[in-house]
């Protein structure tokens, strides 16, 4: 029979999942991130992501820059200086996904390459990305 899962049970079922994973390969993640502030102290950008996989990966999650922030450089030098700490944490590989309407053209202008393409029907497309490290 099949059941509707509560929480405790989706719980139950990634925890058996990750020690299935981790019997093959060690799982260590740690979370990293950076952000920008201005001179009165607001938050202009920031991002976030996850360093996996014996610490060879980089999952970006959140990058966010102010829209007014935007097209002056600050969100490239946020993602190379997020790179440049993952790199020397001993990452090889970075990866992330954005849609259609978000930034693209930023990640590939950045050195990333699409791997994979996702088309929601009748909506947006998004794009899967990565690039190396080393």
């Amino acid at each position: 029979m099949i059941y509707t899962s509560e929480k405790h049970e989706r719980d139950f079922i990634d925890k058996r999942l990750d020690e299935y994973n981790s019997s093959h390969v060690p799982i260590k993640a740690s979370s990293i991130g950076f952000h920008i502030k201005d001179s009165i102290g607001s938050i202009r950008g920031g991002i976030n992501g996850i360093i996996y996989w014996k610490e060879s990966c980089l999952f970006i999650t959140v990058f966010w820059i102010d829209e007014k922030d935007r097209r002056g450089g600050l969100g490239s030098n946020l993602l190379r200086h997020m790179e440049g700490d993952a790199r020397e944490k001993g990452c090889r590989m970075a990866h992330l996904d954005t849609f259609d309407f978000q930034a693209k053209d930023f990640y590939l202008k950045n050195g990333y390459e699409i791997f994979g393409i996702l088309d929601y029907p009748g909506q947006h497309t998004r794009y899967y990305l990565k690039k190396r490290l080393t």
